[in-house]
């Protein structure tokens, strides 16, 4: 079986975003707070992380593992990726630190945390890595699991989505092409982003994640990367159809496999 705990369903400011007076910002409900967009996947043993956002120390604080199996990376935005320092307890534990990316994410990574991937002359307390770089056409494994890469494009980035079982993740998107569309077939989840109302020039917006999910038509679909501007959450839920969810903090979801 299968465990997906939403860390974060927020986009790169978060809800509430600092300042705000919008009313979602202002909302007591605690499924309208959302930090930076992360998931935890376990199976057995395992515990895998997929993005390492700014808000890294807070999720894993809140969810208590003992352990990080590896960290997998989508692309190199910071709301993705300014947590990495944070993996230091779990290196200071268990060793170096297993990491999945694309080479382009390396590339960015190992330019701002330049400590970490540089071997020479090491910083005593800066943690250590292990990388493995993945590409799209290349599924590898993450202990006895095979996990299919499936690009996407954010806006004229390409970011990378995961498919573990019948189950995919795919944030950052704005459009897929078919062949990669081919690799979503048989899903009995998939989560997507769904940024707001109104279309954006390099996510999904409501309208548009919908319609995708319509078309590869997975058993569930749970909305992730959400700002403040689609809504409040229980309205929000409320007009979807019934094999749609908006994902929040903490949710938890399991898959037969």
């Amino acid at each position: 079986m299968l465990k997906v705990t939403f860390l974060g369903t927020g986009t790169s400011q978060g809800i509430p975003i600092i300042g705000s007076k919008h009313p979602v910002c202002l909302s007591d409900n605690p499924k309208d707070k959302r930090l930076r967009v992360s998931i935890a996947i376990e199976w057995e043993d395992a515990f895998f992380v997929i993005d390492c956002g700014p808000d890294f120390r807070q999720q894993m604080l809140r969810s208590n593992p003992t352990r990080l199996d590896g960290l997998i990376f989508t692309h190199e935005h910071a709301d993705h990726t300014a947590g990495m320092d944070d993996i230091r307890p779990f290196f200071f534990r268990q060793g170096n630190i297993d990491l999945y990316m694309p080479q382009a994410v390396h590339r960015s990574l190992k330019q701002r945390f330049g400590y970490i991937f540089n071997d020479e002359n090491k910083y005593p307390g800066a943690p250590s890595v292990n990388v493995q770089e993945i590409a799209k056409q290349q599924p590898f494994t993450l202990k006895n699991k095979t996990v299919i890469p499936i690009e996407v494009m954010h806006y004229k980035l390409p970011v990378m989505g995961y498919r573990l079982d019948n189950f995919a993740y795919l944030t950052d998107v704005k459009s897929i092409a078919p062949i990669e569309k081919e690799k979503l077939k048989g899903l009995e989840v998939l989560v997507l982003n769904a940024l707001r109302i109104d279309p954006h020039p390099s996510h999904l917006n409501l309208e548009e994640a919908l319609a995708l999910i319509e078309e590869l038509k997975p058993q569930r679909a749970y909305l992730t990367h959400i700002s403040h501007l689609l809504g409040f959450h229980d309205e929000v839920q409320a007009s979807l159809p019934a094999n749609v969810f908006l994902a929040y903090d903490t949710l938890q979801i399991t898959l037969n496999e």
